[in-house]
């Protein structure tokens, strides 16, 4: 059933929020509105009892429902603050609540589920991912006669979200640009057609994380398209395809989408800390990335932008990626790789051509009695344009310079494995992959592939998600690689071959 934009106007300001929520406050964030010459404001959905908006498209889904539906129970797919937010709401309202989470679900999340619910809450782990444990929640429903509680694709649950914008009108009517985060698109659906109905000359733009926008592929497209796969930093709006009615709308009333990466989200809450205290969670933070790249890419001045934080249900754990590549993302810090002659007083006549900055990292390996590979991080205040003249002074130099800031592989994995190269070539093939959080995924990935061929490189990474992140190498003769293909694919986890990355041949192969 397609809602007309009035009839959303009307349930926007029906929608019984302020049974469970509060109206969460407007900050400034005075030290990046002075850093960026604009007025920056920040909506603070942290503040609500779950730490997310979510609660408020979930609540107001429940109370449209009938008695009968409410008696006879509901149920939702989530592993994140969609299940938080229905159990909260399911405990105000006496209602029971079955939430399917994925068995990779880390722990923490699964007790806040827990103890916002409480004995209203029947949490039921299923799969080893979202789809495994969002097809088992359709069939309980069926089942049992359960009412399914949609994330996003919901006209109720989008309402519910557009709760936001109008206390936002109230808060600050003069906002020029909205900045929306965007996983499957509720938020700013909700928020999008409250707004163009009062306020139709601000601009709204939706942000999407560079690993997970399905949004601006749909919008490419001109329809809605799944992705092969999406990242797992950002959670929150890790979504292979957006809604049906959420498209339709954000379609329709967003002014455009700019995209993050990981890195700009890891300087976003380094920014928000520095305003709030407040330790936003990576889709939480989106806004803000995208409010700096923005300003930047447009040279906006004068202005009052406003973000949403939409969440900081962080894993602790999580932190010290973010800590790792928050100067990436400010452009503080550059990570290349160099060439250097391997003989007496090399390093020292390297370190004078860097004129004094301050390095960050410094990674040696012996590659052959004439040459050395190092990695390396320095220090910068003049953002790309410094580096810019350094790899220029490096190259006059004679240096072979590689600049790895952008290069993901080089980040996660190679720069903690500077050290080791196989004694002999060997056909390696070399791949990344994300294995599910729980007892068991280590052997399964070598009983599938660790039996019949040789590994001959292996990475772990973890930074707090449900998934790990591996890199990992095998010897593959060349007659057997149609057999190594087959039992990648029987092996069901996502995958990449990297073998031609410049980061591996630089420093492992």
């Amino acid at each position: 059933m397609t809602v007309s934009d009035h009839e959303y106007l009307k349930k926007v300001l029906l929608a019984p929020v302020y049974e469970v929520a509060v109206n969460s406050e407007l900050s400034v964030l005075s030290r990046l509105s002075q850093l960026t010459g604009n007025d920056i404001y920040l909506k603070r959905e942290d503040q609500q009892p779950v730490k997310s908006f979510k609660l408020r498209g979930a609540y107001t889904r429940l109370s449209a429902l009938s008695k009968a539906q409410l008696d006879a129970g509901v149920i939702a797919a989530s592993a994140g603050n969609h299940a938080q937010g229905l159990a909260y709401g399911a405990k105000k309202k006496g209602v029971h609540a079955t939430i399917v989470m994925p068995e990779t679900t880390p722990d923490i999340k699964v007790d806040a589920v827990r103890r916002f619910g409480g004995h209203f809450a029947n949490i039921v782990l299923h799969g080893t991912n979202f789809d495994m444990a969002s097809k088992h929640a359709q069939m309980l429903a069926k089942t049992h006669g359960y009412t399914f509680i949609p994330p996003f694709d919901d006209p109720d649950v989008i309402a519910g979200q557009g709760t936001v914008a109008r206390e936002l009108l109230e808060q600050n009517p003069n906002l020029d640009i909205l900045f929306v985060a965007i996983g499957g698109g509720g938020l700013a659906a909700g928020i999008a057609v409250y707004l163009k109905q009062l306020k139709p000359d601000i601009k709204i733009i939706g942000v999407e994380s560079e690993e997970s926008a399905c949004f601006k592929a749909a919008m490419e497209a001109g329809e809605i398209v799944t992705l092969p796969s999406v990242g797992i930093f950002a959670d929150g709006v890790a979504v292979k395809t957006m809604g049906t009615e959420t498209f339709r709308l954000c379609e329709r009333l967003l002014d455009g989408v700019i995209t993050v990466t990981n890195d700009e989200i890891c300087s976003a809450i380094k920014d928000i800390f520095d305003d709030t205290r407040v330790i936003a969670e990576p889709a939480g933070a989106m806004s803000v990335a995208a409010i700096k790249k923005y300003v930047a890419e447009h040279n906006i001045k004068g202005k009052k932008l406003g973000g949403i934080l939409c969440g900081a249900n962080i894993n602790f754990h999580t932190l010290r990626y973010v800590s790792e590549r928050c100067e990436l993302g400010e452009q503080k810090e550059a990570v290349f790789a160099v060439k250097i002659p391997e003989r007496k007083g090399a390093f020292k006549q390297f370190c004078e051509v860097l004129g004094g900055k301050a390095i960050t990292e410094f990674n040696y390996r012996f590659a052959n009695e004439k040459d050395a590979h190092i990695f390396v991080g320095v220090n910068l205040k003049g953002g790309k344009q410094e580096f810019a003249a350094l790899n220029d002074s490096l190259t006059e130099q004679g240096y072979d310079c590689f600049n790895m800031s952008d290069n993901e592989l080089a980040k996660l994995h190679v720069r903690h494995m500077v050290g080791g190269r196989p004694p002999a070539l060997l056909n390696e093939a070399v791949f990344t992959f994300e294995f599910p959080e729980h007892p068991g995924a280590l052997l399964k990935f070598l009983g599938t592939l660790g039996e019949r061929w040789n590994i001959t490189l292996f990475h772990y990474r973890n930074h707090g998600a449900a998934e790990g992140l591996v890199l990992a190498g095998f010897e593959i003769p060349p007659e057997s690689r149609d057999e190594f293909n087959a039992h990648l694919q029987q092996l069901s986890y996502e995958f990449k071959e990297v073998t031609e990355d410049p980061a591996y041949k630089f420093f492992l192969s």
